[in-house]
């Protein structure tokens, strides 16, 4: 049952836009249009012919509305079958409707040059179909261009105004300028686009190179950076171990020093206690005899004392205690400040050769702030004259430079400045 509405409704559908007819007209072979659609058929084809049977009328028919057939479409609207339309897609933000689909706004999938207006894929096929409409122009879907003044399409280039003009405006406000097809301009211009698009990709091509050098120089970069880590965590690794194998050796010394020094100490003092002791047995002697009232037996044993003078001095062994390791102390101590001033003038140097790429901000007459490269720098003297610059120190914020003599371009590009400009460093650039 619904197959047969169908059909029902397609009795009425005009042939042109394949839609119920709107203000339908019965033309005299029979065959029945909408008003707006066969009147813009004869317009196009000039041989007001039937687009269905192909009668030729001569002279363009009288259309009259065909009343009856009005009042069947009007009951009709509410029974118009949407299949078709629905299967279409529906047009979004940004694109061309059909200018015949009703209720529903399906995408258009082609523009009219000759029409002026835009199909969705059943509305379409009638320019595929009738020999007339096959001779228009079609373009993939767009909004239409029309000239705001006379409503035409434009169609014309004015190259004296450089602006896109309809055919009427070259009887108007482009009188006598010089005038070409949009097609035509479109020809010369596509060539220089073209020709401008072969320059982008060569450039482009161009800076992928530079970019793939500059990878290339990152990663280096990079892998040197690493490199220059794991030699310096080495190079300080075996420095420290070798200190600290210095220092046990030293300790180790000093202790083994210190323990002979005590050893010998102990045997002059195990020495001089056997000493005293008969000093003081021979002192005892003199002791007692000194203490006799007996005078004879006073004489006849003073013969017999010890005397003091036969007593024999040992070699003094002794040894300053007070102080004996103070020249180590004192060598270490100097060491110590040797170190830390070989360690620090050495670490300066290398951090001076691993900063090159520095960037510093330099004020030049007639060119403030401008950016250079660390590497590229020189100090300069009151003397500006060539060699007249000195690299005894390093840079700092306040000195007077200039590019070296050596560079040809710098990093940051020369700007305003020149191998004969001195300007004054502001500071280090932040990247």
């Amino acid at each position: 049952m619904a197959e047969s509405r169908l059909r029902d409704l397609d009795q009425y559908s005009c042939s042109i836009c394949l839609d119920l007819m709107k203000n339908p007209v019965t033309i005299p072979c029979g065959h029945s249009y909408c008003m707006f659609c066969i009147s813009s058929y004869w317009d196009m084809d000039k041989r007001n012919n039937c687009p269905q049977c192909r009668q030729n009328f001569g002279s363009r028919p009288v259309l009259n509305k065909n009343t009856m057939l009005a009042d069947i479409m009007e009951k009709m609207k509410d029974t118009k079958p949407q299949a078709a339309s629905l299967a279409q897609p529906e047009a979004e933000a940004g694109d061309v409707e059909c200018d015949f689909c009703t209720g529903r706004k399906v995408r258009a999938v082609k523009s009219c040059l000759e029409c002026r207006a835009s199909y969705c894929e059943i509305h379409l096929q009638p320019h595929y179909d009738f020999p007339a409409l096959m001779r228009h122009k079609l373009v993939n879907a767009t909004f239409m261009p029309t000239c705001q003044k006379h409503d035409k399409l434009l169609e014309v280039f004015c190259q004296t105004d450089q602006k896109c003009i309809c055919v009427l405006c070259l009887m108007d406000d482009h009188k006598g300028h010089d005038t070409v097809s949009c097609a035509k301009e479109r020809e010369k211009k596509q060539l220089k686009l073209e020709a401008d698009k072969s320059k982008y990709e060569e450039k482009c091509k161009e800076k992928e190179k530079e970019l793939y050098k500059l990878q290339k120089a990152t990663a280096s970069h990079v892998q040197s950076a690493l490199q220059a880590v794991e030699d310096t965590e080495k190079a300080f690794t075996e420095s420290v171990t070798f200190i600290k194998k210095r220092h046990s050796e030293v300790i180790e010394r000093i202790i083994a020093q210190e323990k002979a020094d005590l050893d010998r100490l102990g045997d002059l003092r195990e020495q001089l206690e056997l000493e005293i002791a008969m000093l003081r047995a021979e002192g005892d002697v003199l002791d007692k005899l000194l203490q006799t009232e007996d005078n004879i037996h006073f004489l006849q044993n003073f013969e017999n004392m010890p005397n003091p003078s036969g007593v024999q001095d040992s070699p003094s062994q002794s040894l300053e205690l007070d102080g004996s390791f103070g020249n180590v102390s004192k060598a270490v101590s100097d060491f110590k400040e040797r170190l830390e001033e070989i360690c620090k003038q050495e670490a300066d140097s290398i951090l001076e050769s691993a900063v090159h790429g520095e960037s510093l901000i330099v004020s030049f007459p007639g060119h403030e702030d401008w950016k250079g490269d660390l590497s590229e720098m020189e100090l300069v003297t009151g003397d500006i004259t060539p060699g007249a610059s000195t690299q005894k120190r390093s840079i700092k914020v306040g000195d007077r430079v200039r590019v070296k003599l050596s560079v040809d371009t710098p990093k940051h590009k020369w700007g305003r400045i020149s191998h004969q400009s001195v300007g004054v460093v502001k500071g280090k650039a932040c990247c």
